[in-house]
Parts: C-alpha cells; structure tokens; sequence
C-alpha cells in the first residue's frame, strides 16, 4: 500500500525536447527506409519490363533476320522436284527459286541432264513459291519497307541521293580518273558493316576489283576513323580480282552462291569497274555489238541479284572523251562509256568531277526520283565527308 501510494503520488514527467526530437528523427528514418524500399520496388519493376522489352525486341529481331527476301531452291522438293535435279540446277549457279523465275527457258534447257517436261515444271513450281505476279501498289510500298540506305559518311552526299546508296537498285558513279570513284567504294565498304543507327547495314560487302586499285591499307584507315575494328572490317569483306569480262560472269556467278551458303548477310556488291574487262576483251566496231550484248546480260545478272538478295550494287564507270561534243569557247564533259545499256540499267547515275584540293563535286546525272543537283564532298583519312561549298 504505501508503495503504490508513493507511485500514485510521484509526479508526471513529461518528455524533454532531446526526447522529441529523437522520436521524430526516428519516424523520418523510417519513412525514408519505407520511401527507399518503394523506389527500390519500383525501379526493379522498370528493369523487369525493360528486359522484357529488350527480350521481345531480340525476338523480334531473330524473326526478321529468319524472314529472309529469297527463297532456297531446296524448298521446289516439296513440289515434286527431284533433289538430282535441283542439285544441277545448284552446280550450274542457280540457288533460289527466284533466279528460276528470273531465268530464260533456255537457259535452264541448257544444263545437261534436264528435258523439257522437267524444265516447264520447274519453272511452274518456281513462281508458285515467289510473288512473280501482279501486286497493288499499297502492297508495293509494303514490300519495299524492306530496303534499306546505305550512308556514304558524307551527310550532304547522302541527302541528295535521298538517304544514301538504296538497295535493290544499281548506283553508277563515272568521272576521270583521281575524281573520288574508288575512295567513295572503299568507304561504302566500311559502312555496310555498321548498325543502321549509324548509316550501315550490319552486312557484309562482295568487293570485285577489276583495274588493281583495292587496298587493304585504305580500309584500315577508314575503319579506325569510324572507330571500328580494322581486322573485323576486312573479314566482312570477300575480295575477288577480275581479269575478263567473262571471269567476272563467273565472279557473279560464286557471289550469288556466298550470299545464299554464308551464315551471315550482304549488304553491298561493288565492281570498280564494270566496264574495264569490256573495253580490253571487245575491240572496234566489229565487236561493239557482242560487248554490248554481253554487258547487257552482265548488268541484268547485277540487277536480279540486288533484287533477290535485297543488297546495294554500286557500279564505278570510265568515261571517254568526245572531241565532237564542244567548241573552242565551250569544251565539252567527258562522257560515261558503256553506251545505252549501261544508261537503262543504272537505277542512279552521279557525274563524280574533282574540285579544290582534296574536294571532290558530285551530281545527279540520272535518276527515276531524285531531282538533278551536286553536292561537294571531300576526301580525308576517315573515309568521306561534307566539303565546304
């Protein structure tokens, strides 16, 4: 009783401000411990779905690169074709069933071992595995949302060919000699192979060098101004000198059999130059007209095959003079040899011309879109870039 007493009668403490204000430091630690947590909850909840996102984007990813623009001729087999058959149709260059499509009948009769009746259905089953019919317009554009535009490491350049070196087409570059041809090819070489956030087409190049100016040196030097791996680089390039206009059929023949048989993509397909075997194998007027045919079955196989594979052909070209063309007061441009056939095959033609130092002027000399403008651009260790006006 008289302890309870003496706690009844002892006085009220009340808490002191270093009591409070531990109290309160206390509840703010807690609440930032809590506020740490639902930030921590929240960040890990973004990277969960930002790895979705990215797993979902590497799967759409691989399906793309699994849609492939042509189809293997090893697929005919599920239409009845023998697989004797289609291993002649192979042994003679023809890989896909839209080089069938794109073949003459007699072309196909020619390869020893296949008859008519084989032949006919062959090309039936052909173009009913391929779009070789009619399509509408609206599925035209959808179909061309495929292509892509290769940067030529020159900005101005690029905007006036209207996003750079388009695939599924021909672009021939012709001027004198020393007017950029080859730098600007040795450059595109390069950037073929960077991501397309970059100007590329992370593919690789087939480089047919027909006039000895290929340098492995110059590549390197490009690739370390982009910042790339000079020996990755020149992996990624197949490189293949061509003597004769009829070694480069052959040469075209094997590309179009790497771009089906290698595990990874091309992009480009350069010959510098294509009309250099034909001006030394062809002499006079008495074979002008045997040239000319042969070139136009050459130019029509480099057409197909950017077409098949979905990959930027770019053509270099000499020129010849024309001592008929001028006056005195007005002496007149150099003209691109190679004649009509050339002309009608090139989807995109630039006049390439020198300029100040190490500047170089290009202009749209023919084109089924582009308007005729020029542009200057300049030569330099990294490849190509802007010139100064």
């Amino acid at each position: 009783r008289v302890r309870w007493r003496a706690q009844a009668s002892a006085p009220h403490r009340c808490p002191t401000p270093a009591t409070a204000h531990a109290r309160a430091r206390t509840n703010e630690l807690v609440e930032q411990q809590q506020t740490n947590k639902q930030k921590m909850a929240a960040a890990a909840q973004v990277r969960s779905k930002a790895a979705d996102a990215r797993a979902d984007a590497d799967a759409d990813m691989e399906d793309e690169e699994e849609v492939l623009p042509y189809s293997l001729i090893e697929k005919l087999q599920d239409a009845g074709i023998n697989a004797a058959d289609l291993k002649k149709l192979k042994d003679a260059g023809f890989n896909t069933s839209q080089s069938i499509v794109f073949a003459m009948r007699k072309d196909l009769l020619a390869i020893k071992g296949l008859s008519d009746q084989k032949v006919d259905k062959i090309i039936e089953a052909a173009r009913k595995s391929t779009d070789a019919g009619f399509v509408t317009c609206t599925q035209l554009v959808t179909r061309n949302k495929r292509r892509f535009m290769l940067s030529t490491g020159a900005s101005k350049l690029d905007q006036m060919l209207g996003g750079g070196v388009e695939s599924c087409s021909i672009t021939e570059m012709f001027g004198e000699f020393r007017c950029g041809k080859t730098q600007l090819c040795h450059s595109l070489a390069v950037m073929a192979q960077l991501p397309p956030n970059m100007g590329g087409a992370n593919g690789k190049v087939v480089y047919i060098d027909t006039e000895g100016t290929f340098r492995p040196e110059r590549l390197r030097q490009i690739a370390e101004g982009k910042g790339v791996s000079a020996e990755a680089a020149m992996d990624n390039i197949v490189y293949a000198r061509c003597y004769t206009s009829e070694h480069l059929v052959q040469l075209l023949v094997e590309a179009a059999s790497l771009m089906v048989n290698d595990d990874d993509r091309f992009a480009l397909l350069i010959v510098d130059s294509i009309m250099g075997g034909f001006r030394v194998d062809y002499h006079g007027r008495g074979e002008l007209s045997e040239r000319q045919q042969q070139l136009g079955r050459v130019l029509s196989k480099l057409k197909k095959m950017s077409e098949e594979f979905n990959v930027a052909v770019v053509l270099t070209n000499q020129v010849m003079s024309d001592p008929g063309g001028g006056c005195a007061f007005m002496p007149s441009h150099p003209k691109p040899v190679g004649g009509h056939i050339l002309a009608h095959s090139s989807t995109t033609r630039l006049m390439l011309r020198k300029g100040r130092a190490e500047q170089r002027v290009a202009k749209i000399f023919d084109s089924p879109w582009l308007p005729e403008s020029e542009c200057v651009f300049e030569i330099y260790g990294g490849g190509v870039r802007n010139g100064s006006d």
